[in-house]
């Protein structure tokens, strides 16, 4: 009985199908923790348990008084688990099937660090009482953890990255660090805004109109940038990344056009949880045009020199 129980273990992690499905499945947690994060802030639910590691002072489960936000908040803090089971299901995973891809190891190693790290920081969040600033650094840590998650992703599938021009990869880059200040400038905007996640939580006292505005610049820059990239590796034969760059073009203005919306009709629940998903998506589709390319070397273009040497002759 021992016996077939290694077995069934065995096949949960060995293989690269197993491998794939794990590094997906962890990829999907650090989305969708952000989503049920946003859930948590827009019911206002923030502190439905008002202390952690605990959620009373006696007690790590929710008391009946508090009533649904006591349950929602509890129940995302049990989402973290969750995150942590395929942390650990993909590190496994990687470690047998590393081969010569011990990179690989090492990414998920840092992802299933970086859980308990985000669990930390959302103890913070509960004793600031919702200070906007702590709530944001909980938000963009799990960004990078989404940036990580696509990185093993392409590493796991065995996904080479095209290697462009040095030029080329500062615009891919650029574009990259565009979408993360988008999303930073978002956190500050989220900290002004009417969902504190709790009636007596802080604000961060901007002007909510001028950070919008500034949002709303900065995702236009995401927009322009993103189109450059796809005109410029579409021209320069760049197949493979002007795709995932085409799919971050689609996103980004996706994602704008919902900020707006959400804007235009006064942050309503529905729509912000919608964008939060975007953010989500926007995330990885960046992360995936990053990893996608690599700075070519001089081997590089030397290769690709014979190679256009061999079909001229």
């Amino acid at each position: 009985m021992e016996g077939v129980h290694v077995d069934v273990l065995r096949k949960l992690v060995d293989g690269e199908r197993a491998l794939r499905t794990w590094l997906w499945i962890s990829l999907v947690c650090n989305m969708g923790i952000i989503v049920t994060g946003a859930v948590v802030r827009l019911t206002g639910s923030g502190l439905g348990c008002p202390t952690w590691p605990r959620c009373t002072e006696d007690s790590y489960v929710p008391h009946p008084s508090y009533g649904i936000h006591g349950v929602i908040e509890f129940g995302n803090r049990l989402l973290t688990f969750v995150l942590i089971a395929a942390a650990i299901g993909a590190f496994v995973a990687a470690w047998r099937n590393r081969g010569a891809r011990s990179k690989l190891w090492w990414i998920n190693l840092g992802i299933g660090l970086g859980i308990p790290f985000q669990a930390v920081i959302g103890g913070f969040t509960v004793w600031s009482n919702l200070n906007p600033f702590v709530v944001a650094l909980h938000l963009l840590l799990s960004v990078a953890l989404i940036v990580l998650c696509v990185w093993a992703l392409r590493v796991g599938y065995r996904t080479e990255p095209e290697p462009v021009a040095p030029g080329l990869r500062w615009l891919v880059h650029a574009t990259f660090w565009a979408a993360m200040l988008s999303i930073w400038v978002g956190t500050i905007v989220t900290g002004s805004g009417p969902h504190a996640g709790d009636a007596k939580s802080p604000r961060t006292g901007f002007d909510i109109e001028f950070v919008a505005r500034l949002h709303g610049l900065s995702a236009w820059l995401v927009v322009a940038l993103s189109v450059a990239s796809l005109v410029v590796l579409l021209r320069s034969g760049h197949r493979r990344a002007a795709r995932a760059a085409r799919l971050l073009v689609i996103t980004v203005v996706l994602q704008g056009a919902i900020g707006y919306l959400q804007y235009f009709l006064g942050v309503p629940v529905g729509i912000v949880i919608l964008h939060m998903v975007g953010l989500t998506l926007l995330t990885a589709a960046a992360a995936w045009l990053l990893v996608s390319t690599t700075r070519r070397t001089h081997a590089d273009q030397s290769g690709a020199d014979d190679r256009t040497s061999v079909h001229a002759s």
